[in-house]
């Protein structure tokens, strides 16, 4: 396949794509170098092997997952024109993903609320990891939640549509992304104590 071929809108779209995947690639590099630190370190003798994820990290989990779900819907709902479910299934899916973050520091302080800090002289080091990797992601989640809300305003200004789909498929691939990466994560930290 030629790259360089097509029309000019071709051409940026295809552009737009791949500096999309160039960009989740670099994310993923950077988790698993991160993922492959964990491991690593989980040699170390002082690895204390009884410290739990909280709960809300794994109730975070099936709300991230309900708006990757929310956002495949607008999609299809945009995909036949039907703009009022669109717009409730876009709202719905940055309800969810707040949902996710608020969840996210409820865990953080279920962590605290253990006497497991991320430094200081009574931290360990794979709590300090939990958070390292959570807080990590959670900027990408705050990334996604911009992009999420310039997707929404493009979509009540009526800028997508079967046709000029572009914005919202990036918007989707990053959400995506985010999502699978921290279904990726939760199991990571919860099997590999």
């Amino acid at each position: 396949m030629d790259l360089t071929k097509g029309t000019e809108p071709e051409k940026i779209k295809r552009s737009k794509k791949m500096m999309l995947w160039f960009a989740i690639v670099s994310m993923a590099m950077m988790f698993a170098g991160l993922t492959s630190a964990y491991v690593v370190s989980k040699n170390r003798p002082d690895w204390p092997e009884d410290v739990v994820l909280p709960d809300a990290f794994l109730w975070s989990t099936l709300f991230i997952v309900l708006s990757s779900v929310t956002f495949i819907l607008a999609k299809k709902a945009l995909l036949k024109s039907n703009r009022s479910l669109a717009s409730k299934m876009l709202i719905a899916t940055l309800i969810l993903g707040l949902v996710f973050v608020i969840l996210q520091f409820v865990g953080f302080q279920q962590f605290i609320n253990q006497g497991l800090f991320p430094a200081g002289s009574t931290s360990v080091i794979n709590v300090s990891f939990y958070y390292l990797i959570i807080f990590t992601h959670l900027v990408h989640v705050f990334a996604g939640i911009i992009v999420l809300l310039v997707v929404i305003y493009n979509h009540f200004k009526q800028r997508y549509y079967p046709g000029q789909m572009l914005g919202i498929e990036l918007g989707a691939t990053f959400w995506h992304f985010v999502d699978i990466l921290w279904i990726y994560l939760f199991l990571f930290l919860y099997f590999l104590r």
